[in-house]
């Protein structure tokens, strides 16, 4: 048996050698955690539950990098707790009931409390979250779930209101530098013993795009430094060139379930109203790149055409739809400048949400007012007993009378006085506003 246990130790000493260096250079303590001072820096809230030993249960909701596995991994430890790690990508109910089932055990024995870990936990459909949810309301478990997404969106309001969401923000760049620079000197856990230096503009090229994730930072200078020869005296110097390479490709922080995909599309749909072509190209760029479905964007920019141009600009309308067309007709990536084209055009017609308004009255009128009749002189009387009802007596043709246009009551009695449209005095519109001005003298 006590072989056993000395082969199970050499084991467990060889994975952590072998671990990426994100792995080997995860704190234990807060004196190493970086970052997140707002919630783990003295006096603040989870530091101050930990020091109680009153530890909730937790939602850390951050982005990728931010920390969320070594925070929980902190608290455990710090509780004296035992840290049951699942991941909601491969595990199920049987998982759940079997980390349960320990707990229940080992609270009997050894009075331990057990941290629940579960990683992704966006990731759990209702039932699973549901099953969850009564061994967090006994105490059975501290549960600590990790995601990247809105709780509000992606937890079950069951199991969200018995746990604490604490937001972790993205590691600023002073951050991610630190941990990098601590991992390169690191002599037991990080790259201190390979002699290794990376020069300043290599660095801050590792550190703009992390994007404040520590976990892409340090598996960067780690590709960087297998990929570099040792020279003569055993020392290894990371270029700008090397380090480029080693990123290849900087990921893109995007989820189009989650809660990026609507904070992009508000970005490029405000970007546009607000007339800022360059921020709207910049947003689409983002999104598109990201693997965004380029008719959902197609069909938000058909949207804005009519919400936020409208009338100022109808030909923002035909645009768009010529957008979408080429979407279909051309395909990604070459229907990229279709889209570029058509956000473009929009950020830099006139605006106007004439049209917009308009329709939430007609809207509210409509939910409020019911089926009103329509006036018997726009009936069309198509047999004669509407006619002898009245249907289109009085009806006047407006070709009829000069300029096409007559004044008559199209509207039902109850609203008969209603105005919804309003043209403002931007761009094609200002043409219109004076037509209706002409026309209709004596409508307020």
């Amino acid at each position: 048996m006590k072989d056993v246990d000395l082969f199970d130790l050499e084991r467990d000493q060889q994975l952590k050698h072998e671990a990426p260096l994100a792995a080997r250079m995860r704190p234990a303590s807060f004196g190493e955690f970086v970052g997140q001072e707002h919630l783990v820096g003295e006096g603040r809230v989870v530091r101050q539950a930990i020091e109680a030993d009153q530890l909730p249960s937790m939602i850390l909701w951050g982005p990728p990098g931010s920390g969320k596995t070594t925070l929980a991994y902190i608290i455990a430890a710090m509780t004296k707790s035992h840290f049951s790690p699942i991941s909601a990508v491969g595990a199920g109910v049987a998982d759940l009931r079997r980390v349960v089932q320990e707990a229940r055990e080992r609270r009997g024995m050894h009075r331990q409390h057990t941290v629940l870990f579960i990683d992704e936990i966006h990731r759990f459909n209702k039932a699973q979250q549901d099953a969850v949810l009564p061994y967090v309301e006994d105490g059975t478990v501290v549960l600590i779930g990790a995601t990247t997404e809105n709780p509000s969106f992606e937890v079950v309001s069951p199991l969200l209101s018995r746990c604490r969401v604490f937001t972790l923000e993205p590691l600023t760049d002073e951050q991610v530098r630190l941990i990098v620079k601590r991992a390169l000197a690191d002599e037991e856990r990080g790259l201190g013993k390979m002699q290794v230096t990376v020069e300043d503009d290599a660095l801050e090229h590792v550190v703009a795009m992390s994007n404040g994730d520590a976990r892409v930072a340090l598996n960067a200078v780690e590709i960087a430094v297998s990929a570099t020869r040792p020279d003569e005296e055993g020392k290894r110097t990371i270029s700008l060139a090397v380090v480029e390479d080693a990123l290849q490709h900087r990921a893109l922080l995007y989820d189009k379930a989650g809660e990026e995909h609507y904070n992009l599309i508000s970005a490029l749909h405000k970007s546009i109203r607000g007339s800022d072509p360059d921020a709207a190209l910049y947003w689409l760029g983002r999104m598109l790149e990201a693997g965004e479905d380029p008719l959902y964007i197609a069909r938000r920019l058909v949207r804005v055409a009519s919400e936020d141009v409208g009338m100022a600009d109808p030909q923002a309308l035909p645009v768009t739809i010529a957008a979408q067309q080429a979407v279909h007709f051309v395909g990604m990536p070459e229907a990229d400048l279709a889209l570029a084209q058509a956000t473009v055009y929009l950020a830099t017609a006139p605006k106007s949400n004439s049209l917009y308004r308009a329709y939430l009255q007609v809207q509210q009128d409509v939910k409020q007012t019911g089926s009103q009749p329509v006036p018997l002189h726009l009936r069309n009387p198509v047999t004669g007993m509407m006619r002898q009802q009245g249907y289109g007596k009085g009806y006047r043709y407006a070709h009829d009378y000069p300029g096409h246009f007559v004044e008559q009551q199209n509207m039902p009695d109850r609203l008969k006085d209603r105005r919804y449209y309003s043209p403002g005095d931007q761009g094609y519109e200002k043409e219109v506003r004076a037509r209706i001005e002409q026309w209709w003298k004596g409508k307020k």
